[in-house]
């Protein structure tokens, strides 16, 4: 069907005209069959040619084309979602040439984002090439924009200028310019209390040296209370088992309930030649 109606839509008038002037000599004059069979004949001949020249101007590239090919060729491919979307759809990475669409770079920025990292790259497999923050601005979300912002921030500071709020529900990054030696200080995040030398929350009551030397379940918060209550109450602790006590009458010289004997007034232990 489609070859009849490129040959129908390929004959012209001059052809047409041919035919109506033939059909009129037929109804004005009166012709013998021979002469009519030989005019029919000419007029095929004509049409033939006709349409031979009009279809050698049409290049076989232009009979093939199909119109949903047309409409298909100005999409692009997603490697990632394995969509076609549109060009101004897509994104290249400069560093590697690769190109994506824009969604999947955007979700692809935002996992890497959330792994704390400034270094985004490529999501190409083995691919080595980077994301340029200024080139992703316009196609992820304000928010991450702003924490890819941060980081790139933080990566200009030296690690050993820098630490994080002891806090585990703030983490807020901090600086030390090793100007001023500060001990107790304030998060300007959470606004809560640190020891900038010993890096965790503040010990209040108990100086930097004594907390280093505590072990590591003794620098709770209500390990250091009791710590601070002792120091009020004068109790003492015992050098065995580290469990305070506290005297009420009688000498100096103790009998901890693990068995281990003590002076109460130095917390050491006790023998025969002790003198306090």
């Amino acid at each position: 069907m489609a070859q009849e109606s490129a040959l129908d839509l390929s004959c012209d008038d001059f052809y047409f005209s041919l035919l109506f002037d033939e059909i009129q000599n037929v109804e004005n004059f009166i012709i013998s069959d021979d002469t009519y069979a030989e005019k029919l004949q000419d007029q095929e001949v004509i049409m033939i040619s006709t349409i031979s020249n009009r279809s050698s101007t049409i290049s076989p590239a232009e009979e093939s084309v199909d119109v949903r090919e047309i409409g298909e060729s100005s999409l692009s491919f997603c490697e990632i979602c394995a969509e076609r979307k549109e060009t101004d759809q897509m994104f290249t990475i400069e560093t590697c040439s690769h190109v994506y669409c824009t969604d999947c770079v955007s979700k692809h920025v935002s996992i890497k984002i959330q792994d704390k990292t400034h270094v985004v790259t490529c999501p190409g497999a083995a691919c080595r090439g980077l994301l340029d923050f200024e080139t992703c601005i316009s196609i992820i979300p304000n928010d991450v924009r702003n924490m890819w912002g941060e980081l790139l921030c933080e990566s200009l500071i030296l690690a050993s200028e820098k630490f994080y709020c002891p806090y585990k529900d703030c983490s807020a990054m901090l600086v030390n310019d090793g100007d001023v030696i500060v001990m107790e200080s304030e998060c300007p995040v959470c606004r809560r209390l640190f020891c900038a030398q010993c890096y965790v929350p503040w010990h209040c009551g108990v100086e930097c040296d004594e907390f280093q030397r505590l072990n590591a379940d003794e620098r709770g918060r209500e390990d250091l209370m009791v710590r601070e209550l002792a120091k009020a109450k004068q109790w003492t602790r015992c050098p065995h088992c580290c469990f305070f006590v506290e005297k009420t009458e009688g000498c100096l010289h103790m009998t901890c309930r693990c068995g281990s004997q003590f002076c109460y007034k130095c917390g050491v232990t006790w023998d025969a030649r002790h003198y306090c």
